[in-house]
């Protein structure tokens, strides 16, 4: 008789479509888990603070360290922020933490690109991950910016929520690794995301 290994059985949701109708069910789908699992560190995609918020809304007092990340400064034209300062308020008030910071390699990547019209790792990196979805791109990403600046510690299994443009289809659970040691890096569940049909 063989040993059995550690077997965890989850629900998966997964969508039919991607974007931002999904927000609410993500949103439920990491308080579930938070609350089951005792999962401590949260990573968010934010843009606009919209999703964001409503994540530091839903979670407030529930035990988990909730950072919302940001697309860096100057990302959509120079000198500006896409999330308002005010959004960026209520959602510290709520108990979250907004990190704001580029995108390992990609502001650089996208320079050089942009100057010399040729593909850069990164990029060729960011497409293959888009084989899963964008959401699990930027849950990459965004685990690695969190573990970067210290927001997280790094080994922890961490949930990562993203989405396709706006708000959030896509839940799953990361090792995190700093963007150094990007092959630390792992996908370990899917909790949520869009079949990409």
């Amino acid at each position: 008789m063989g040993i059995i290994s550690l077997v965890i059985e989850r629900k998966v949701l997964y969508f039919e479509k991607p974007g931002k109708v999904n927000t609410q069910a993500c949103l439920d789908v990491v308080r579930r888990v938070v609350q089951e699992d005792g999962f401590k560190n949260v990573v968010l995609a934010s843009t606009t603070g919209d999703t964001g918020l409503m994540f530091a809304e839903g979670l407030k007092g529930g035990g988990a360290n909730l950072i919302v990340v940001t697309h860096s400064a100057g990302f959509k034209e120079p000198n500006s922020l896409e999330m308002a300062a005010e959004t960026r308020k209520k959602i510290l008030d709520s108990g979250a933490t907004v990190y704001t910071g580029s995108m390992p390699t990609h502001s650089l990547d996208t320079a050089f690109s942009t100057k010399f019209s040729g593909s850069h790792v990164s990029q060729i990196l960011a497409q293959a991950l888009r084989r899963f979805g964008e959401g699990t791109k930027v849950c990459c990403e965004i685990v690695m910016m969190a573990t970067d600046s210290g927001l997280i510690p790094e080994g922890s299994e961490t949930l990562a929520v993203a989405g396709t443009a706006r708000g959030a289809d896509t839940v799953a659970v990361l090792k995190s690794a700093a963007s150094k040691r990007f092959f630390d890096l792992r996908v370990l569940e899917f909790l949520a995301k869009p079949r990409n049909l």
